[in-house]
């Protein structure tokens, strides 16, 4: 059974947010569900800091042996930090999806569009667990 934390929002398309320790910023990655159907992450495309993201725009890639999938960001707002350690090992994503699996931070536009996203429970359900 996929391992959904109680303190996370989650997107339909499986990403997961959280606030980060800098106020207004929030840490995304994808759900432990995600990388189970993927199966190995080989190599992830992460965008740059800077760059400005809408609710749901793709803002990268990831590749996996089974397949390659979009990435959504769960909420509109400017990237101020990636993940570089996933160049040098992606399948940290495997492993920790929750912790050092992470991809992007972004500096929220809205915070409060964070309310919109699904609970764990909702998220729970949307996944059959």
């Amino acid at each position: 059974m996929a391992n959904v934390p109680d303190d996370l929002r989650y997107t339909i398309d499986h990403e997961w947010t959280r606030p980060d320790a800098d106020s207004g910023v929030y840490v995304v990655g994808i759900t432990d569900y995600a990388q189970g159907e993927l199966g190995d992450v080989v190599f992830v495309n992460l965008p740059k800091v800077g760059d400005k993201l809408g609710t749901h725009q793709v803002f990268g890639t990831i590749e996996a042996v089974k397949a390659v999938a979009d990435l959504y960001s769960p909420i509109a707002g400017s990237v101020v930090g990636i993940n570089e350690a996933l160049d040098g090992d992606p399948a940290v994503v495997n492993r920790e999806p929750y912790g050092d699996g992470w991809m992007v931070k972004l500096r929220a536009d809205n915070p409060a569009e964070v309310d919109e996203l699904l609970t764990a429970d909702a998220y729970r359900a949307h996944i059959g667990a």
